[in-house]
C-alpha cells in the first residue's frame, strides 16, 4: 500500500497544486450528493443480501440487509478490506444464518460482485467503443489482460463456492502435497474439506436457482450505477463527457483497480482512476475527483457503519438495526 501511495505522489508530484485547488472548489451540496449515491449504493446492496439471506432465514428483515452493508463497510476499512467477510459472516449468524451458510452467501454475494462489474464495465465500453477508443486504444491489450484476471477471480470464486470437481482437484494437491510433508497438516486439510462440504451445500440452494441468479446480477449492476456516477457529479456536464461515457471509465478503473495486489484497494483506485480520467478532465480535476471518489465510497459509509457499531456495543447483541 505505502508502495502504491509513494508511485502516486511520485507520478503527479507536479500537479500537487491543481489537484488541491479543485478540492477547495467543491460545494457542498456536491459532498450531499456524494453522500446520498453512497446510502442508495448501501440500500440495493442491503436488498441484495436479503435476497439472498432469505434463502435460508425466510424471516430476515430488510433493515437487517442494510445494516449488514454497512457494518462491513466500516470493518472493510478499519482491517484494509480483510475483515469485511468475517463482519459479515458474524452479523448474519447473529440474525439466524448459520455461520457456514453465511460464509457461502458471503462468497456467493462477492462472486455476483465481480461478474457485474465485469458485466458493466464491458456493456458500457461498448455502448462508448467510440469514446474509449479514442482515449484508450493504446492501453487495449492492458484493459483485456484486466478482463481476463476478473473473470478468472470470479470463476476461481464460484468454483470453491459450488463445484465438487474442484474441491476434488483441491484436495487431491493438498492431500499429495501433506503427504510430502511427512502429513504434518492432516487435521488442517480435513477441517478444510469439512468446511467446503457445508459451503458447497449452502452455495448449490442459491445457484440452481437462476431466475434469483439473474436479479442478483441485475441488482448489483443497477447499484454500480451509484458509485460509478459520483465522478460525473464533480465534474458535470461541462467536463466533455457524458454520463454513460463516465460509468463506462469509472467501472473499467475499478474492475483494473481490483486486479492489483493492493490492501482494501488503497491506492490502486487512486492511481488507475487519475491515470484514466487525466486524459479526459485534466490530471488536477482527476485527481481531487479520485480523492472525492475515496470519500464517499470508504468514508462515508465507514462512519455510518460506525455509528452501527457504537451503538451494537453499547447495546449489545439485542440492538437491531
Amino acid at each position: 500500500m505505502l508502495l502504491l501511495v509513494a508511485a502516486i505522489v511520485y507520478t503527479f508530484r507536479d500537479m500537487a497544486g491543481p489537484i488541491i485547488e479543485q478540492l477547495r472548489r467543491t460545494t457542498v451540496q456536491v459532498l450531499l450528493g456524494i453522500t446520498a449515491l453512497t446510502v442508495g449504493y448501501h440500500l440495493l446492496e442491503g436488498m441484495i443480501t436479503t435476497k439472498l439471506a432469505r434463502e435460508y432465514n425466510p424471516v430476515f428483515p430488510y433493515r437487517k440487509g442494510v445494516g449488514n452493508a454497512f457494518f462491513c463497510s466500516f470493518y472493510r476499512v478499519a482491517t484494509l478490506g480483510g475483515g469485511a467477510g468475517i463482519a459479515a459472516v458474524v452479523y448474519l449468524g447473529e440474525n439466524g444464518v448459520e455461520h457456514s451458510v453465511g460464509f457461502g452467501l458471503y462468497m456467493l454475494q462477492y462472486a455476483f460482485h465481480k461478474i457485474s462489474i465485469a458485466l458493466f464495465s464491458v456493456l458500457f465500453f461498448c455502448l462508448n467503443w467510440s469514446f474509449m477508443y479514442e482515449h484508450f486504444h493504446s492501453y487495449m491489450w492492458l484493459l483485456l489482460a484486466g478482463y481476463a484476471v476478473t473473470m478468472v477471480i470470479t470463476l476461481g470464486l464460484i468454483l470453491l463456492c459450488c463445484s465438487t470437481a474442484f474441491h476434488k482437484v483441491l484436495f487431491g494437491f493438498l492431500d499429495w502435497l501433506d503427504g510430502k510433508l511427512n502429513r504434518r497438516f492432516d487435521v488442517q486439510i480435513a477441517t478444510l474439506r469439512g468446511e467446503c462440504q457445508m459451503l458447497e451445500r449452502a452455495s448449490r440452494q442459491v445457484i440452481r436457482k437462476k431466475r434469483l441468479v439473474a436479479e442478483i446480477v441485475l441488482l448489483s449492476m443497477v447499484r454500480n450505477v451509484f458509485w460509478y456516477g459520483i465522478p460525473y457529479l464533480i465534474f458535470g456536464a461541462g467536463a466533455g463527457a457524458t454520463l454513460p461515457q463516465v460509468l463506462a471509465v469509472t467501472s473499467l478503473s475499478v474492475m483494473l483497480a481490483a486486479v492489483l495486489p493492493a490492501p482494501g484497494g488503497i491506492g490502486s483506485t487512486e492511481l488507475v482512476f487519475t491515470s484514466l480520467f487525466a486524459g479526459i478532465v485534466g490530471t488536477g480535476l482527476a485527481g481531487s475527483s479520485a480523492l472525492l471518489y475515496r470519500f464517499g465510497t470508504f468514508i462515508v459509509p465507514f462512519l455510518i457503519g460506525g455509528v452501527i457499531v457504537i451503538l451494537r456495543r453499547i447495546k449489545g447483541q439485542r440492538y437491531a438495526v
